[in-house]
């Protein structure tokens, strides 16, 4: 069976069905360009608020846009009011996204409160009502990426699947764990399973794929593309190794010298795209995932963390290059 081929999502089509899933406050432009590099046939911006964007928030303003080094490119927004979601995929659109992603999946509870997020999932109706809206509105594919359930009974899997065709949605992204589970506990692959066999559109499976047998047991479902999150922080070219172990491919292990030093080249991206300071800060809430393995790993991620400046960055990934 021919798990990694391409991806069509409307008239859009991306070179590969594995896909960098969207995490807020990680995955902006210098980590999209880095997994694109490492395989990824999509990736998927970090969710900007559909209401800020409203009230021209310069930092939901910054999130839109979109360096000609990363696409295909899924840009996703989030909220509660139809209107408000359809004005805002306009101005992704207008920004270079190749598809628009609505969000009714996030367990956040500030994202909840404001009405949206999974919290959508208890009026189906309502994410037709945003879909239909936001489809009317732009000419680019629009996609959903929602849940399996609220909680683990409750199987709402093939409603949404069908809600999401029938309102004009090109593909639907299932996160396999319950809302109430947020990011623990295995993937219901049943409940996936159920949606994958009503569906007439791409169903993208998610949920803790963090090697090729996971993304294997995804396909296996029906699914006909696998969305990667965590398991792509720290390894940006997990997306290669599963199309080569998937496709009978040799694939080498990338050592933890090369490891550190393409978390060193992501941090000075993010220090010329966001300045030193912001650039530094934001580096930080990965680094545990890029020295995972390494010796001394507990010692020089306290160091980094401590760190304010791409000179010391760079001097203390000097040494981890060296020890390893």
């Amino acid at each position: 069976m021919p798990y990694i081929k391409q991806l069509k999502i409307g008239d859009f089509v991306c070179p590969s069905n594995l896909v960098l899933a969207p995490m807020a406050g990680i995955t902006d432009t210098p980590f999209r360009i880095l997994c694109l590099k490492g395989g990824a046939g999509l990736v998927c911006a970090e969710m900007v608020s559909a209401s800020a964007l409203k009230f021209d928030s310069p930092k939901s303003i910054k999130m839109l846009q979109v360096d000609k080094a990363e696409h295909p490119l899924s840009m996703q927004v989030f909220g509660g009011d139809a209107q408000t979601i359809a004005e805002a995929c306009k101005r992704a659109e207008a920004q270079g996204a190749d598809i628009i992603d609505i969000n009714a999946g996030c367990p956040v509870k500030k994202v909840n409160k404001a009405g949206a997020g999974c919290v959508l999932m208890k009026t189906p109706e309502k994410i037709a009502e945003i879909l239909k809206a936001a489809v009317k509105s732009v000419k680019i594919p629009v996609t959903l990426k929602t849940r399996v359930s609220l909680n683990r009974t409750e199987n709402l899997a093939p409603l949404l699947t069908k809600i999401a065709q029938d309102s004009g949605a090109a593909a639907i992204t299932l996160h396999a764990r319950a809302a109430a589970d947020v990011h623990s506990g295995p993937p219901n692959l049943a409940f996936l399973e159920s949606a994958c066999r009503v569906a007439q559109i791409p169903v993208i499976a998610n949920g803790g794929v963090i090697n090729a047998q996971d993304a294997k047991n995804m396909f296996e479902t029906g699914a006909q593309a696998v969305m990667i999150g965590r398991g792509a922080i720290g390894n940006p070219f997990i997306f290669t190794e599963i199309s080569s172990i998937l496709s009978s491919r040799p694939f080498g292990k990338i050592a933890n010298a090369e490891k550190a030093l393409m978390f060193l080249t992501l941090i000075e991206e993010n220090v010329k795209f966001y300045g030193e300071r912001t650039g530094i800060s934001r580096s930080k809430k990965t680094v545990g995932y890029w020295l995972n393995g390494f010796t001394n790993a507990a010692a020089v991620r306290e160091q980094f963390v401590r760190c304010e400046t791409l000179a010391q960055a760079r001097e203390i990934l000097s040494v981890v290059t060296k020890e390893n």
